[in-house]
């Protein structure tokens, strides 16, 4: 690997090295920079360029050779999380180790050597195409129209018509998608077209944790004072981010709902970050629920090829090529 871009190498260069790199590499592909910005989040930090490319935003994440997947606590499980499993443990009438269970849901301890990558900061809906309301196939649906002229006089934020039609509310209007049923080698096919690719579950691990070795980037319980999806309130500030949805160390939005699943490059479909919100739909509380999200957590081999708009989701990346 290039020198220059390997974690501690670029982590030592100064301002104007950085910038000087970061513009050649927009130049090699096609980019525009933006900036150089500093992410310091969970006891890792990186001063990283920050691209655009058709209307998605990039962060430069160099690599680095890094121990994966979990066997046991680093630090140990906060108070909140260990009381929280053994009361499980008490409800299924079950003696069980937590670390010992936990175990079970995580990847084996490995080495792996991590290549540089343009990465996109958010993650992508797939089946879902923004559509105008005059598109042909909408308007072949009466009954769909129906529901969206009702829709508009309501007072609700979307309407979702399962695997057909969404419409949603926002400030410009409304944004009208419809559903296109697509499969894993489709999404591979369309990405390399465009000169993308996506994460290997290798490479999903390390933009997740940065090499952590507690179970979590923050450590190995949960962190209770987060704002968590699915487990509060929203009502009192709509609009202020979930904490696990702020940029991480590398300036990327990942791995904070369990109900997202992200696809990776692998021989058939596979998903991390989530387990499409079993953990939480079986009332299995916060710390089970949000386990999914860790970094070192098994990659899930789907049954099918077949993609779900509504759990599954993307994250573009192109691997930096080495050229001294």
């Amino acid at each position: 690997m290039n020198e220059k871009l390997s974690r501690p190498q670029f982590n030592q260069m100064d301002t104007t090295e950085k910038q000087t790199l970061m513009e050649s590499l927009a130049a090699r592909y096609n980019m525009t920079f933006l900036d150089l910005h500093t992410f310091d989040r969970w006891g890792q930090s990186s001063t990283t360029g920050i691209f655009e490319k058709d209307g998605r935003k990039f962060v430069f994440v160099p690599g680095d050779t890094v121990t994966l997947g979990w066997e046991q606590f680093a630090v140990g499980l906060n108070q909140e999380s260990r009381e929280e499993l053994e009361y499980l443990f008490r409800e299924w009438e079950m003696e069980r180790d937590p670390e010992e269970m936990i175990r079970e849901s995580m990847a084996p301890v490995r080495q792996a050597a991590i290549g540089p990558m343009l990465v996109g900061r958010e993650l992508e809906e797939i089946n879902w195409e923004p559509v105008k309301m005059d598109d042909p196939r909408l308007t072949v649906h009466p009954d769909w129209l129906k529901e969206f002229r009702d829709f508009a006089w309501s007072d609700s934020s979307s309407l979702t018509l399962h695997q057909s039609a969404r419409i949603e509310r926002t400030e410009k209007g409304f944004q009208i998608c419809i559903y296109n049923h697509t499969d894993y080698d489709a999404l591979l096919a369309m990405l390399e077209n465009r000169g993308f690719s996506l994460p290997t579950a290798d490479e999903w691990a390390y933009l997740c944790g940065g090499g952590c070795r507690t179970l979590f980037p923050w450590g190995d319980g949960l962190d209770y004072s987060m704002r968590l999806r699915w487990f509060e309130d929203m009502d009192e500030d709509e609009n202020r981010p979930y904490d696990m949805e702020k940029p991480n160390f590398f300036g990327l939005s990942i791995a904070y709902d369990p109900y997202m699943r992200e696809v990776v490059q692998a021989d058939r479909l596979t998903t991390c970050g989530g387990d499409g919100g079993c953990n939480i739909c079986g009332g299995l509380g916060p710390f089970l629920g949000f386990l999914p999200c860790s970094p070192h957590c098994k990659p899930e081999v789907q049954e099918d090829k077949e993609l779900n708009g509504d759990y599954d989701f993307y994250r573009p990346i192109i691997r930096v090529e080495n050229h001294d």
